[in-house]
């Protein structure tokens, strides 16, 4: 994607952002541009310095990207449960970080320690529990990889630290396109 296309997407994120948390309706602007109708999956991840305010994404969609960016961004601000008791409020809108992932298809791996660390992003699932890592969280934290997918199994899945070596769970593999910008800054 390029750079005239990253733009183009944190402008439409930033607005829906604002909208939902200004408490107004969201438009979903029409975009011609191919990159920008695709059908695959997206993340939102709203950040005021080094704290997380938001995250909220699906790994693939029947929607056109532009449209799950505009439902991303909506959610991230406004939806994501871990912040039900502290919303992002009108004011600290310039404060905030604004990123988009992109993300390449799930791919199913039997061997998870073949994962390339801040390139590779998670998606554990056993029964009907699951959790993810985006590819950046390895880069941010610093973790190993058999902490990447140990933290991600227990803290996020709510599995046993090892249940990533149980052929019973599954570990996907994906990357994703990142960028992003100061909610202030995006034009």
């Amino acid at each position: 994607m390029d750079k005239q296309h990253q733009d183009k997407l944190l402008v439409i994120a930033r607005d829906a952002v604002q909208a939902a948390v200004q408490g107004q309706e969201d438009a979903i602007p029409e975009v011609d541009e191919p990159e920008l109708n695709a059908l695959c999956g997206c993340f939102v991840t709203l950040k005021q310095g080094d704290q997380l305010r938001g995250c909220i994404g699906r790994f693939v969609s029947d929607r056109p990207l532009v449209e799950s960016i505009v439902d991303m961004g909506r959610a991230a601000a406004c939806e994501d449960p871990r912040f039900a008791n502290h919303r992002i409020k009108p004011d600290e809108l310039s404060r905030l970080h604004l990123e988009i992932s992109v993300l390449s298809p799930l791919q199913r791996t039997d061997d998870p320690m073949s994962l390339r660390l801040g390139i590779d992003g998670i998606y554990i699932k056993r029964g009907y529990t699951s959790g993810c890592f985006l590819p950046q969280v390895a880069t941010e934290t610093g973790w190993s990889k058999e902490e990447f997918l140990s933290i991600c199994c227990a803290h996020k899945a709510g599995l046993p630290t090892d249940a990533w070596q149980d052929p019973e769970t599954e570990v996907y593999l994906f990357t994703a396109e990142v960028f992003g910008a100061m909610f202030k800054d995006i034009i």
